[in-house]
């Protein structure tokens, strides 16, 4: 039977893929963008905050997909992650270690080259020729290597300064913990999400940690059909984060 345990280290690969298994279409479709995606959603997390993360085993050893076995398998195949932080701002000030051991490690250097400069963020597409479609513009992967290295724009603030940003700040100072939570396309549907989220919850509040309020998430745009399963489990939205294309959303703790 499938079952929840802590992350460990040896699933980092599989973590690795699941987070690009899952990403929005617009990054899946592009192939620098899809790489360089679980270094800006997934491994700072287990790296810097391995305590609050957890894995979803399939210990029936069925290979379903193309996703990598664990080093160690004895046990199955991860299928999916919980995973996230009690305190943004404590996870933040951290932030250096994830930067010197998984970024600028060999293999982070080849997946995210380091941006050349971290005192303006880019435009998350790359300007398009004449047309205003998003869906046929290049993400900019300057961008999103910037992320990857400024945790202030990663999970601190909000998108171009003004109410936004204002926003985004009142959200991540009251509801300080954060999640993420991704599992493969056969996993999903069945109870294991509501699961793991409780998993989650309930190691942040027996932490220690100043949690605030509680919890909050953001949900791609292209994605908003996980909302109200979001909602079953406690979550509503907060606004504001439709103005960056997301839908921001909290729960009490």
């Amino acid at each position: 039977m499938p079952f929840i345990r802590p992350f460990e280290p040896r699933d980092t690969e599989a973590c690795m893929h699941i987070c690009r298994a899952t990403q929005s279409p617009t990054v899946a479709a592009d192939p620098v963008a899809a790489r360089m995606s679980p270094y800006i959603w997934c491994v700072q997390f287990t790296h810097l905050s391995p305590q609050t993360c957890f894995v979803l085993v399939d210990d029936t050893d069925i290979n379903t997909d193309s996703s990598p076995p664990s080093k160690d398998a004895k046990d199955g195949k991860v299928v999916g992650y919980v995973i996230g932080t009690p305190d943004v701002h404590a996870f933040a000030a951290s932030y250096p270690r994830y930067i010197n051991e998984v970024l600028q490690s060999p293999q982070g250097l080849i997946d995210v080259p380091r941006p050349k400069q971290l005192d303006t963020l880019e435009s998350w597409f790359l300007p398009s020729s004449g047309t205003t479609n998003e869906a046929a513009q290049r993400l900019n992967s300057v961008s999103l290597a910037q992320l990857a290295y400024n945790p202030h724009w990663l999970v601190q603030s909000g998108p171009g300064g003004g109410p936004a940003e204002a926003r985004k700040k009142e959200m991540v100072e009251t509801w300080r913990a954060m999640l993420h939570i991704d599992l493969l396309e056969g996993w999903q549907g069945k109870g294991w999400g509501r699961k793991m989220i409780e998993w989650f919850v309930e190691t942040v509040r027996t932490s220690g940690a100043d949690y605030g309020r509680g919890v909050h998430l953001g949900v791609a745009g292209e994605n908003k059909k996980v909302v109200k399963f979001y909602e079953k489990v406690g979550f509503r939205v907060f606004e504001g984060g439709e103005v960056e294309g997301n839908i921001w959303m909290v729960r009490d703790l």
